[in-house]
C-alpha cells in the first residue's frame, strides 16, 4: 500500500511548478526533461549547457540533499531483468522523441499553457500507465 503525504506531495508539487516558471521566466524554454537532458548531448543547438548541467545535477543532487538534511531514507527499486529495463529504456526514449516532449514537458508545462497536443500527449502516458499497472499487478 502506499502511504498518504498530502503536505509533502503539495510542497512537491509546487516546488515542480515553481521550477517550471522559473525556467520559463530566465531561460524562455520548457522544464522538459528529455529535452534539457538530450540538449546536453553533441551537436550542442545552443549556448544553454550550463544551465542545462545545472537542472540535472539539480535533479540528481535533490535526493542526496534531502537524506542528508532530514536523515530520511530515499529507497529507489529497480527491475534486475535486464533485457526488461532494455526494452523500457528504448520505448521511453522513442516515445519522447515521436511525442515530443516527455512526461514533464508535456504534463507540468504543457497542460499549464492549455496545449491540445500535451492534453492528448499526456491522456496517452496515462492511459498507458494504467495499463501497465493493472498488467503488472494482475497478469503478469
Amino acid at each position: 500500500m502506499t502511504e498518504f503525504t498530502p503536505i509533502a506531495s503539495l510542497l512537491g508539487g509546487a516546488m515542480i511548478g515553481l521550477s517550471a516558471v522559473l525556467l520559463m521566466l530566465w531561460e524562455g524554454r520548457i522544464a522538459g526533461i528529455s529535452g534539457i537532458a538530450g540538449g546536453l548531448l553533441p551537436p550542442y543547438r545552443d549556448n544553454a549547457f550550463p544551465s542545462r548541467f545545472g537542472f540535472v545535477i539539480g535533479l540528481m543532487a535533490a535526493p542526496l540533499l534531502l537524506m542528508y538534511f532530514t536523515g530520511a531514507e530515499i529507497t529507489q527499486t529497480v527491475s534486475s531483468n535486464v533485457p526488461l529495463m532494455i526494452a523500457a529504456g528504448l520505448l521511453v526514449g522513442f516515445g519522447s522523441i515521436y511525442g515530443n516532449g516527455c512526461t514533464s514537458g508535456h504534463g507540468v508545462c504543457g497542460l499549464s499553457r492549455l496545449s491540445g497536443r500535451s492534453m492528448v500527449a499526456t491522456a496517452t502516458f496515462m492511459a498507458a500507465a494504467f495499463v501497465t499497472v493493472f498488467l503488472v499487478r494482475h497478469v503478469i
